[in-house]
């Protein structure tokens, strides 16, 4: 993976690929490539987290290893498991070949048979990847046992096998919506860096940069309405991602000034509110007054 000179050119490059990473996100992640260490990035949803990992992907082109986590995540779904059909059918294989013993085990025991599930997979690659860890605050606390020796030493122990190390050590993407406190080991092991909604002006220039045809007037009221938006006692708080869908929605509605049309404006929102109750609570009246502070 080659390394990028300054947090300068690494903002600069991620830009180019329509991401705009603050001062203090560049220099996390720079301070990241440049250390080997995994990057711990906490913040609300739909603020581009686990879209840095897929722009570091791209930027270094290497391949991006995903485990997203979950609720009762275990070793098997994370980091191997063996391959139990197909062992049964070389079992039965071997007894008709009359091969038993020491010799049957080792044969399915043997890197043929192991099922690599994403951790394991990112330290086997020819080409050091970009390993994304999305929403690791959602496993078990007693998954993160299992990322210790990972984020280490860049190796898994295998019994059967023994010992893998990695050749090419991954860069380590962690993301965190604050569900529930990390283990202090864990955390000691990462850099860490606190990602926030973008101020206006950065989250006009990403709307610019996704979407370089929209009208600048429009362009600036969107951002107004979705900043205010935040401002309301929401259950989901729209991200950029919905705030581009948003933008999206309105220039599919032909909608080419906020204050001009309510509800087709009212319509739009399905693209920035997801739960029923902000549907209900952001009104007609709610939306004209959000578009009039826009404006």
């Amino acid at each position: 993976m080659e390394r990028i000179l300054t947090f300068h050119d690494l903002q600069s490059g991620m830009a180019d690929l329509g991401y705009m990473a603050s001062d203090d996100l560049a220099v996390s992640i720079h301070l990241a490539l440049t250390l080997g260490r995994p990057l711990l990035l906490e913040g609300a949803a739909g603020v581009g987290k686990t879209e840095v990992a897929r722009v570091l992907a791209e930027m270094h082109d290497t391949e991006l290893v995903r485990l997203q986590c979950y609720e009762g995540l275990d070793a098997a779904q994370a980091i191997y498991e063996w391959n139990y059909q197909k062992q049964l059918l070389s079992i039965r294989a071997s007894a008709e070949e009359g091969t038993t013993g020491q010799a049957a085990e080792e044969r399915i025991f043997s890197r043929d048979y192991l099922l690599e599930r994403p951790l394991l997979a990112a330290i086997t690659k020819d080409k050091a990847p970009i390993l994304l860890i999305d929403e690791v605050d959602r496993a078990d606390e007693e998954f993160e046992a299992y990322l210790l020796e990972i984020l280490s030493e860049f190796q898994i122990t295998i019994p059967e096998l023994g010992t893998v190390k990695a050749q090419h050590p991954p860069i380590v993407i962690l993301t965190c919506n604050g569900t529930r406190d990390l283990s202090d080991a864990l955390r000691r092991r990462c850099l860490y860096s606190y990602v926030n909604y973008p101020d206006p002006q950065m989250e006009l220039a990403i709307l610019n940069a996704r979407h370089p045809d929209l009208n600048a007037h429009l362009a600036k009221q969107i951002i107004g309405f979705v900043q205010n938006l935040r401002e309301e006692e929401l259950e989901k708080v729209p991200g950029i991602a919905e705030m581009l869908d948003f933008a999206a929605a309105l220039s599919g509605l032909g909608i080419a000034d906020l204050s001009k049309d309510p509800e087709q404006v009212q319509r739009a929102l399905i693209a920035l509110l997801k739960t029923q109750s902000d549907q209900a609570a952001i009104t007609t009246e709610v939306t004209q007054r959000i578009a009039g502070k826009a404006a």
